[in-house]
C-alpha cells in the first residue's frame, strides 16, 4: 500500500482501508444505511440522557491529572464580573440582568469521548528499524500531533500545541448517529471486578439474545457509573480500585472478534471501556500497557468512550427486552483536542 506517511502498517489494522488521509477511522462505517437502522429502532419516542453530570465524579481519584470543571464568571472590561450584572450599570433605562461565564474543563474528566489522537504507540511505520510514535493511519507525534516536548528529542517545542490530525473536531463534523447495541455486563457480573473476554461476552450475548452488526456501536453496561453517582464527588479510592468489569485487552479472540465484526466504536459507563490495569501480557518483551486501546485507537481507528451513564437505559432495555436504540452522541467540534466532553442521547 502506497501512503506518504507509512510503509508498514500494523498487523490486522485498517491504516489505508478508508484513504490514505483518513481520520475518522471505523467511523466510516456510520454510513446513512446504519443511520436508518438505527432511527428504525425508536418506536417509543421515549429518550435517555447517557451524561453523569460533568463534575463526577468528583475529586481526582480516577486520574489524578484531570480536574474537576471550574466554572467562573466573564469580566467586563473594568474587571466586574459578568454575573447578575445589571445592564442599568450601563444603560439607566436598561431592565436587563446578564449571566456570562466559562469554565477550565479537564476534556476527558467525565463522560467523554477518546479520539484517534488520544493513544499512539511506538512502531516501525518507516520499515527502517526504528520505532517512531506514531498514531492511527500513520500519523506522528509532534508533526501532527504537537505537544510542548519532544520525548524523543528531549527538548521543548515551539507552539501551537494540539492535535492538527486526529483531533475530536473530526469525530463532530461526522455528527456521531447511528444503531447503539447495549450488553448489559452488569446484569451477569454485577460489581464484581473482572477481566471480561472473549468467552464471557459470547455468553452474555448469547443469553440476552443480543446480535452486533457491522457498522453498530457496541456499549457495555457494566455498573461502575452506579457506584460513582452514589459517591456524591467523594469517589472511595479502594471501592473503585476493586470493582467493575472491564474488556480484558489481552485476550486476543476478543480483539479478533472486534476486528471482524466490524463495530464502529465502544463506549461503556466504566473509567476506561478496558479492565485496568491490564492482566500480565501473554508473552515476554516490549507490550501496551492499554492494549484494547491500542487495537482500537491505533490499529483499528475505532474510538472509545467511557463513564457514560447507562443504568436508566439499560433497565428500560431489559424490561423490554431490546438492545438495539438510536444513538447520537456527537462531541464538542473543538479543533485540536484529543478528547471531548459528550451528552449522548439513547432514542428508542
Amino acid at each position: 500500500m502506497n501512503n506518504p506517511r507509512w510503509k508498514v502498517r500494523p498487523d490486522g489494522s485498517t491504516w489505508g482501508d478508508f484513504g490514505n488521509d483518513d481520520q475518522l477511522g471505523r467511523l466510516n462505517l456510520l454510513t446513512p444505511h446504519k443511520v436508518k437502522q438505527g432511527v428504525a429502532e425508536v418506536r417509543e419516542g421515549l429518550v435517555f440522557c447517557l451524561s453523569l453530570p460533568l463534575d463526577y465524579p468528583g475529586g481526582s481519584v480516577l486520574n489524578p491529572s484531570r480536574k474537576p470543571p471550574l466554572i467562573t464568571p466573564t469580566h467586563y472590561d473594568d474587571g466586574r464580573p459578568r454575573m447578575n450584572f445589571p445592564l442599568s450599570e450601563f444603560y439607566p433605562n436598561s431592565t436587563d440582568i446578564v449571566c456570562d461565564d466559562q469554565v477550565l474543563l479537564s476534556l476527558q474528566y467525565s463522560t467523554q469521548w477518546d479520539s484517534l489522537a488520544h493513544i499512539g504507540a511506538r512502531f516501525d511505520a518507516d520499515g527502517d528499524g526504528v520505532e517512531d510514535m506514531v498514531y492511527y493511519n500513520g500519523y506522528r507525534a509532534n508533526q501532527h500531533i504537537a505537544g510542548p516536548h519532544d520525548y524523543d528529542g528531549d527538548h521543548q517545542c515551539g507552539g501551537p500545541f494540539g492535535a492538527k490530525a486526529l483531533g475530536i473536531e473530526n469525530m463532530a463534523q461526522k455528527a456521531i448517529q447511528g444503531r447503539g447495541v447495549l450488553v448489559d455486563l452488569h446484569a451477569h457480573f454485577g460489581y464484581a471486578r473482572k477481566a471480561i473476554g472473549y468467552d464471557d461476552m459470547m455468553r452474555v450475548m448469547q443469553a440476552d439474545k443480543v446480535e452486533i452488526e457491522t457498522g453498530d456501536m457496541l456499549v457495555l453496561h457494566t455498573g461502575f457509573t452506579h457506584l460513582i453517582m452514589n459517591m456524591n464527588r467523594q469517589p472511595d479510592k479502594e471501592v473503585i480500585k476493586n470493582s467493575g468489569v472491564g474488556l480484558d485487552g489481552r485476550d486476543e479472540k476478543l480483539l479478533q472478534w472486534i476486528s471482524d465484526i466490524g463495530i464502529a466504536a465502544i463506549c461503556a459507563d466504566n473509567y476506561a471501556v478496558e479492565h485496568y490495569p491490564a492482566n500480565p501480557p501473554l508473552r515476554p518483551g516490549k507490550a501496551p500497557m492499554l492494549p484494547l486501546h491500542e487495537h482500537c485507537l491505533f490499529k483499528l481507528g475505532a474510538p472509545l468512550a467511557e463513564l457514560w451513564w447507562l443504568k436508566d437505559l439499560a433497565e428500560w432495555l431489559r424490561k423490554n427486552k431490546r438492545s438495539r436504540f438510536l444513538l447520537t452522541a456527537p462531541p464538542l467540534r473543538l479543533p485540536g483536542a484529543v478528547g471531548s466532553p459528550v451528552t449522548p442521547v439513547a432514542t428508542v
